[in-house]
């Protein structure tokens, strides 16, 4: 199935625009709200049709702070899903405040979603909301800030250990 189909799909199933579909650039995305989240991926794993059986890939960007970019102050969270039987794929992005970056927690439908939600939660601060057992997996516990953060700023030493 290709995009427009899946899209098309989805327009269908949950109104015309509810979701902003992106084709400009080479691989095409849904913009899709925090709030709706959970509810649009439900859907795109059990709907038959579309059948997504896999969350392949989270990724947060930090789109950094200031006022000099039009997505400046926010964070997106990228998802990938495939369909392995129908062999299609679909990417998702959700843009979150960057001063409270908090999206929901997809583990509940891919249990892959434990691991890149932990790892972005611990490498750029992103919480997800009832996430079975968000902390870091990367860093060690006692680890200060989210280094994949554009403002990161790194201590100088770790346990009296020089880190630059």
């Amino acid at each position: 199935m290709t995009f427009p189909e899946i899209n098309t799909l989805i327009q269908s199933q949950f109104g015309a625009d509810t979701f902003v579909a992106n084709t400009a650039n080479p691989q095409p995305f849904l913009i899709v709200p925090a709030d709706r989240l959970v509810e649009l991926c439900s859907f795109l794993r059990n709907d038959e049709r579309l059948f997504f059986d896999l969350l392949a890939c989270v990724t947060a960007i930090d789109n950094g702070p200031g006022e000099s970019k039009p997505d400046a102050n926010t964070m997106d969270m990228i998802y990938n899903l495939t369909s392995i039987p129908y062999e299609h794929d679909l990417m998702l992005r959700v843009t979150v405040p960057r001063n409270a970056p908090v999206v929901p927690s997809l583990a509940h439908l891919w249990r892959t979603a434990d691991w890149h939600e932990r790892e972005a939660f611990d490498l750029v601060g992103v919480q997800f909301t009832n996430h079975p057992d968000l902390r870091r997996i990367l860093l060690p516990t006692d680890w200060v800030g989210h280094p994949l953060r554009t403002d990161y700023v790194e201590e100088e030493q770790y346990h009296g250990i020089k880190t630059k």
